[in-house]
């Protein structure tokens, strides 16, 4: 079994019943109508994950641009469990991540993780991801409903050999040109 066989398709109104079945067998959440026209919109940050022509994940991003930081929010990543282990979560992660790097606005990716999911937590920390927060009662209609909150900082963009944050400030300390 080899990464050749994974690929990535584009989500679109004729495949997007796949995501919605995928998403009901993989998250113990239910997903709203709103959650997959928002993922219709998405373009790059919503992607199905093949492994040998049959849908067996997803990834569903949007673009956080709250506390003066734009950042990347992973809504979604899941896969399958008869096809875990493959790659294809890291294949999914590395598309995105590929994404953001090239952008260079982006201060970090984060995600929620449900406290009990061990699985998920070792994925995401293999990846660079830290718990950097605990939300109580994040989740709704499961238990446990308190939700880890993953981070992965992102490198600060370089900018005429200036160190640049991803908010366009300038680093504590440094003078304005």
């Amino acid at each position: 079994m080899t990464r050749s066989n994974i690929e990535l398709g584009d989500v679109t109104p004729h495949n997007l019943k796949q995501l919605r079945k995928l998403n009901q067998v993989v998250f113990p959440v239910i997903y709203n109508d709103k959650f997959y026209r928002d993922v219709l919109e998405a373009g790059e940050l919503a992607k199905l994950a093949y492994y040998n022509d049959i849908v067996v994940g997803a990834v569903c991003c949007r673009v956080d641009t709250s506390e003066k930081t734009r950042r990347l929010y992973i809504m979604t990543l899941g896969c399958l469990y008869p096809y875990r282990r493959l790659g294809i979560g890291t294949v999914m992660f590395n598309h995105i991540h590929n994404l953001v790097e090239q952008d260079g606005n982006f201060s970090s990716i984060y995600l929620h993780v449900q406290v009990c999911n061990e699985g998920a937590l070792k994925f995401y920390q293999k990846l660079g991801f830290e718990i950097v927060e605990t939300k109580e009662s994040y989740y709704k209609r499961i238990e446990p409903a308190d939700a880890y909150v993953l981070e992965k900082r992102l490198r600060p963009k370089i900018v005429n050999g200036d160190t640049a944050l991803h908010n366009g400030d300038k680093k504590e300390g440094e003078k304005e040109k």
